[in-house]
């Protein structure tokens, strides 16, 4: 695809910029199961918000798509979610012959996607007398817009031409955009034409009273580049595992197990499921969301751990290279089909890209989890030698000369911020101005603390030398930083958020402080510090852990790392505490986000507002969030088993 192919969704405009806002998502209805989803409007229809289409792998492929019954209005009555990868959409359609006061003519347009399959179908439904002869018809347009260009508000200027063929069993159509993405549409019983605006679908049907006729069609979809594939089948997750009685909590779980078991795909070719980040814009491998979701999980699903672990080790870095910021042992990031460009941020990023510094201690944590949790030794084992390089990244290259783990952007075109807040205004003085890299985040050294005891525990469960070398470099970690973290408040001392460039605190008040609780790195008196903190109102939405203080001067409650809630934040924090033995803390903490879930009908989006609570009210959605999101959904799980 070439940039001439590309164009701002309102580039036609006189009035519009080179491209719009970010689409907003928080009241699109998604059915999806990764990596293929469907965002369109409370009638199934998409095309009427910049977030509407049928998406697969890393391309929408069709971007509006419409259903009416000819001269009829269609009135939405329901939108039924039978599960993350199947909707039923009941509509009324009034002013046919022999209608009275109450209506007596309704369909029912049921959406399934599958990984690569979108099939929808109609039911007729009438208590008029006589028969009803009807046309319906189905309007779709195929734009194959790469992903990241629609989350930045372009799209494709062309229209891509279909191969039209019709008999009397119905029609198909196939599309492709040249670059190995393919689409195909079967409609049985229908005739169909090709419009300057796409496709045209058309049935004739004849609806009798109590009777029930049924029309539908289908896509497929494919991608030649595709870097990873749908999980056949269903997860055997026990929902009666969990240990709760809080009914709120268990329907956050029902709802969150519904939509992970839709987020699991493979590496393209593999056989090691592990749960894709989020919908709609990352249906793909980002190593610190798998890590963190599988963790979140490990309590039911020890199998999902081992094969996230395997896939992670099977893209592990073997060379030094600063334009992908690969190195010897090095976790990766995330992983799509081609190059990201994404201009306005100055940043270009390879398929394969490593800009992380926290997915590499959290895969050796998790190794030492699951063999706990009951992998079996032989398939652990196997994994040490990916565990002894990842032992050897910290040491050789994620620490920089005062021995912390640091990171900053080697290439000048990636992320600037390389932990879970990658937003490039994400760590901020308290006074609001950015933090000057290379940055030492505070999370990241108890990660990197616990990692290193892990691998020394691992090393010497199984026989292997080095443990020793281990516990005395966690050791010296520990020390370093209670020397070189601590602000000192009058209302507590606390961690600061990083170390800068020249090793001075960088002192606003973040959630990242939560994630040091239960990692070892804190003695009893810190870890009650920050406990503290956490609960205090200037933390506290009460609807969970906000990521910046509301005192600080950066925070703003729609700020994506300033001052919003993350479910994954506040569950890592409640986990914390509760390992602490804090846990009315841990209580308190989790009720909050438990309400949240409740307002939002059980399915967390991946971050929300941090408005202050006040009564009963819902909280605010940061109306951009991605939803289903995997670690926002297994939270509700690692808190289940966290107050437990």
């Amino acid at each position: 695809m070439t940039d001439s192919d590309i164009a701002s969704a309102g580039a036609s405009a006189s009035t519009a910029g080179p491209q719009r806002p970010q689409p907003l998502l928080h009241d699109a209805v998604v059915v999806l199961r990764a990596p293929t989803q469907a965002w369109s409007d409370d009638r199934g229809d998409m095309g009427s918000r910049p977030v509407h289409g049928l998406y697969h792998s890393n391309t929408r492929v069709i971007d509006t798509l419409s259903f009416e019954v000819e001269g009829h209005e269609l009135e939405q009555l329901r939108v039924l979610e039978g599960s993350a990868s199947e909707t039923t959409f009941t509509m009324l359609l009034r002013g046919l012959p022999g209608e009275r006061a109450d209506p007596r003519f309704r369909l029912e347009r049921t959406r399934r996607v599958d990984g690569g399959l979108l099939a929808e179908h109609v039911v007729f439904d009438s208590a008029l007398p006589g028969t009803q002869r009807l046309t319906a018809v189905l309007r779709l347009h195929a734009d194959f817009t790469p992903i990241h260009f629609v989350k930045d508000g372009l799209r494709r200027q062309h229209t891509a031409a279909a191969s039209v063929t019709a008999d009397a069993s119905g029609a198909a159509a196939v599309w492709s955009d040249g670059e190995g993405v393919s689409l195909k549409v079967a409609a049985p019983g229908a005739s169909a034409v090709e419009t300057p605006d796409g496709l045209e679908l058309r049935w004739q049907v004849d609806v009798e009273a109590g009777g029930a006729p049924r029309i539908g069609w289908t896509a497929e979809l494919h991608d030649d580049r595709a870097v990873v594939d749908a999980v056949p089948g269903e997860p055997s997750w026990d929902l009666d595992a969990l240990p709760t009685t809080d009914r709120r909590l268990r329907r956050w779980a029902e709802r969150a197990l519904a939509d992970l078991a839709a987020l699991r795909v493979t590496l393209h070719g593999g056989d090691e499921p592990f749960l894709a980040a989020g919908a709609p814009w990352f249906l793909t491998m980002f190593g610190r969301d798998a890590l963190w979701a599988a963790g979140f999980m490990l309590p039911l699903d020890p199998g999902l751990a081992l094969s996230t672990l395997r896939a992670l080790a099977r893209l592990q870095g073997a060379r030094v290279d600063p334009d992908n910021a690969e190195q010897p042992g090095k976790i990766m990031h995330e992983l799509r089909p081609s190059v990201l460009e994404l201009p306005q941020q100055s940043i270009t990023l390879p398929p394969l890209y490593y800009g992380t510094i926290d997915a590499t201690p959290l895969w050796i944590t998790l190794l030492r989890d699951a063999w706990h949790a009951g992998v079996p030794g032989r398939e652990v084992r196997a994994l040490l030698p990916a565990l002894r390089a990842a032992l050897a990244w910290m040491r050789d290259y994620g620490v920089g000369d005062d021995g912390f783990l640091r990171y900053i952007d080697e290439s000048g075109r990636g992320l600037s911020n390389q932990g879970w807040k990658d937003s490039d205004d994400s760590i901020q003085w308290r006074d609001g101005r950015l933090a000057e890299g290379p940055i030492a985040l505070c999370e990241v050294q108890g990660y990197a603390y616990a990692a290193a005891l892990a691998g020394a525990e691992l090393l010497e469960g199984f026989g292997e030398d080095g443990a020793d070398e281990w516990r005395a470099w966690a050791a010296d970690l520990r020390r370093r930083f209670h020397a070189a973290f601590w602000v000192a408040h009058p209302d507590g001392d606390y961690p600061a958020v990083a170390l800068d460039a020249h090793g001075a605190r960088v002192d606003s008040v973040a959630s990242n402080m939560g994630h040091l609780l239960g990692t070892g790195i804190l003695d009893r008196g810190q870890a009650e510090l920050v406990a503290r903190r956490l609960l205090s109102p200037e933390l506290d939405s009460g609807f969970g852990l906000r990521t910046m203080s509301s005192a600080d001067a950066g925070y703003w409650p729609l700020s994506y790392h300033g001052g919003s809630v993350w479910a994954h934040d506040t569950a890592i924090a409640v986990v914390g505490l509760a390992r602490e033995g804090l846990r009315r803390e841990a209580r308190e903490l989790a009720d909050g986000l438990i309400g949240a879930a409740v307002r939002f009908g059980y399915r967390m989006p991946e971050l929300h507002a941090g408005d202050p609570r006040r009564g009963a009210e819902a909280p605010i959605p940061y109306p951009a969030a991605c939803r289903p999101q995997a670690w926002s959904a297994a939270a509700a799980v690692a808190i289940a088993f966290a107050l437990h």
